[in-house]
C-alpha cells in the first residue's frame, strides 16, 4: 500500500507526515489519516514528480 500512497503523495514533507500519522492507533487517528491522504493527493495532483 505504501507504493500507491507514494504515487499519490509526492512531497517529502507529505510522505513524512503520512508515516507519522500511519503509526498512530485508534479510530480518530485512522480518520485523520484518511482525511490527510485525500487532501494531500488532491493538492499533489499538479506535481509531476514520482
Amino acid at each position: 500500500m505504501s507504493i500507491l500512497i507514494y504515487k499519490l503523495i509526492k512531497t517529502d514533507c507529505g510522505r513524512s507526515k503520512y508515516i507519522e500519522l500511519a503509526s498512530r492507533k485508534g479510530i480518530a487517528a485512522r480518520l485523520r489519516l484518511s482525511w490527510f491522504v485525500l487532501i494531500a493527493a488532491i493538492r499533489d495532483l499538479r506535481l509531476s514528480r514520482n
